[in-house]
Parts: structure tokens; C-alpha cells; sequence
């Protein structure tokens, strides 16, 4: 289980890393878009956020903050939803790819500082 649990938690890493980088490679972009890396991202941090609590709490009955844990799924619920309702406009504006960005390393932060 402990191998499962690695490459549950190596594939959330990954799908973080998409989604931040769908984000950054558009910093300049004055029309930026919801791409691919962005969508796929998000849907992985999802599932994998929800494996990872589950394995946490039923395989290895280690002590899980649900408060952070709560926090964290509805901050990547709204990254998620926002991601999906705007994937197929032309462009998004600016401050929904800002809002975008700022929930993505927020929610980084949350798990690395919390």
C-alpha cells in the first residue's frame, strides 16, 4: 500500500504542475485561454487529492486535519468548476487567469505551510 500511496501522491505532484504551468506559460499572454494542461490538471488534483485522504484514513488510520483537507477540496472544486465552465470561450479575462493562478498557489501553500 505504501507503493500505492507514492504514486497516488507523485501523480497529485504531477497534476499540480500541469495545472500551475497551463497558468504560468501564459504570463504575458494579453488574451489568455483554459488549455489542456490546465483541465487535465485540475481533474487530477481532484481525484488524486480525494485517494490520497481516503488511503490516508482507511489504509494507513493516520490522523487527517479535515479542516484543511476541507479547505483544500473546495478550493480545487472551485479551481476545477471555473476550469471547466470556461474551456471553451476563445479567452478568458485576465482576472479570472489571476484568480486562477492565486487559488493554485494558494492552495500549494495551504498543504506546504498548514
Amino acid at each position: 500500500m505504501q507503493i500505492l500511496h507514492g504514486i497516488v501522491l507523485i501523480l497529485h505532484f504531477i497534476g499540480w504542475a500541469a495545472l500551475f504551468g497551463g497558468l504560468f506559460v501564459q504570463l504575458k499572454e494579453s488574451r489568455p485561454v483554459v488549455n489542456a494542461a490546465m483541465l487535465h490538471g485540475a481533474l487530477t488534483q481532484l481525484i488524486t487529492g480525494v485517494i490520497l485522504v481516503g488511503l490516508l484514513e482507511a489504509v494507513f488510520d493516520a490522523e487527517v486535519n479535515h479542516i484543511k483537507i476541507g479547505i483544500k477540496l473546495l478550493v480545487t472544486i472551485v479551481i476545477t468548476v471555473l476550469v471547466i465552465a470556461n474551456r471553451r470561450k476563445e479567452f478568458i479575462p485576465k482576472g479570472l487567469w489571476a484568480i486562477l493562478l492565486v487559488l493554485t498557489v494558494g492552495n500549494a501553500a495551504l498543504a506546504v505551510l498548514w
